[in-house]
């Protein structure tokens, strides 16, 4: 016997009968460790319209959508689904300071540059390989703690000083690495 997955509107009426609040009015949203699993980010997290904070981590997502109507959200937790690509996470690129997002698929970062107010990216145990998708962290001014451990990126560098050095070369605006501070010589 197979279980239909939890849709997103399944899964905030049970948070709501768990927690007494409206998920409307709700700052902080927790849709994690759903079970059965959510597969698809639908239109019903729209409704989510005072939600600052929503996580959907540990589930099995598989491509960012339904979060346009989210004008509040400051942090998005994704860790550990199935995600593949960061397509449709601009529609909340006014907003979003924090992506949390580590343990998916992700091996490209096009369309990470619509993230202007990004300030914090959890991205460890994912799929980038290239530098030159790692470079497209550059268009993020406002990006200051970056995790990255644990793609085929940060494990092909010969020791962890190497890639420290080259990814702070290319990130001059990051202060955390991997949640180490990064202590830079002072500019002469």
């Amino acid at each position: 016997m197979s279980l239909k997955p939890t849709t997103c509107k399944e899964a905030i009426a049970r948070w709501e009968r768990e927690t007494g609040q409206t998920a409307a009015e709700a700052t902080v949203v927790e849709l994690q460790f759903q079970w059965p699993p959510i597969e698809k980010m639908d239109g019903a997290l729209s409704s989510l319209t005072a939600c600052e904070k929503l996580s959907l981590s540990s589930n099995m997502i598989d491509k960012i959508a339904g979060i346009a109507g989210m004008r509040n959200l400051k942090i998005l937790s994704l860790g550990r689904n199935n995600i593949k690509s960061l397509a449709g996470i601009e529609t909340v690129s006014e907003s979003l300071e924090e992506l949390w997002i580590s343990y998916n698929v992700i091996d490209k970062l096009r369309g990470v540059a619509a993230l202007r107010r990004l300030r914090v990216l959890y991205m460890s145990n994912n799929n980038v390989k290239e530098w030159v998708e790692f470079n497209r962290l550059q268009e993020l001014p406002q990006l200051r703690d970056l995790v990255f451990i644990g793609n085929p990126l940060y494990d092909n560098q010969p020791d962890v000083e190497t890639w420290r050095n080259q990814a702070c070369r290319r990130l001059d605006q990051i202060t955390k690495l991997d949640g180490i501070p990064i202590v830079r010589p002072d500019a002469e």
